[in-house]
């Protein structure tokens, strides 16, 4: 099995926790910028896996030879209508920092009570094969939001994310951990799934 995996996104957090539950694959693993691929694609989707799908099947064009996979992930929040959602990337502005969201978010939800600040991590993962075809899987991780920011070993919204059964935000979790129960960890194992049965011999 010689094909590339590669990853549409140049967010280097995200290549790093890609890389490491992708490891036993025994395939490099690129970003599409490695890859040479750099092109902005319009996500207009309505739901994560259209935004996934829309995302791979564009940057699939430039590197027919390849494993492509695409996500769309983001933070949902019951008590604000599955707010910021597809948005998480942009809400509050794009190139405003996740310290400003995250306290934007916390403001919005003063005085909610506990069972009010129900919330989750949604990822869907897409790929494109060198055949033609395509698949998309979902994975999420159930929560709420915290009273603080706290944590430093994640990114994006990980600092509110607070997971009841750990007793902690994502952000706190040792990577290892939060890479076993994350939305993405989740969706990833489920397209390594397919692409193991898709390929028999991927590992070797």
């Amino acid at each position: 099995m010689k094909n590339r995996i590669v990853f549409a996104t140049g967010n280097q957090n995200k290549m790093k926790e890609i890389r490491m539950i992708l490891a036993d694959l025994g395939m490099e693993i690129l970003s599409m910028k490695e890859a040479g691929v750099d092109i902005d694609v319009v996500e207009d989707g309505k739901t994560f896996e259209e935004n996934a799908m829309i995302k791979v099947c564009e940057i699939a064009k430039y590197l027919p030879n390849d494993i492509v996979l695409a996500d769309d992930s983001g933070l949902e929040i019951d008590y604000l209508n599955k707010e910021p959602g597809i948005y998480s990337a942009r809400y509050a502005g794009v190139d405003t920092s996740y310290d400003i969201k995250n306290n934007l978010l916390l403001s919005r939800l003063e005085g909610v009570p506990d069972e009010k600040r129900t919330a989750r991590f949604v990822c869907a993962v897409a790929a494109a094969f060198p055949d033609g075809g395509t698949e998309v899987v979902r994975g999420t991780i159930e929560g709420r939001i915290g009273y603080e920011i706290k944590g430093n070993n994640g990114f994006g919204y990980d600092p509110i994310f607070f997971v009841p059964e750990y007793n902690c935000t994502t952000a706190e979790m040792e990577p290892e951990l939060k890479n076993e129960l994350s939305h993405r960890g989740r969706a990833l194992r489920s397209m390594r799934e397919i692409m193991e049965k898709k390929y028999e011999n991927i590992n070797c």
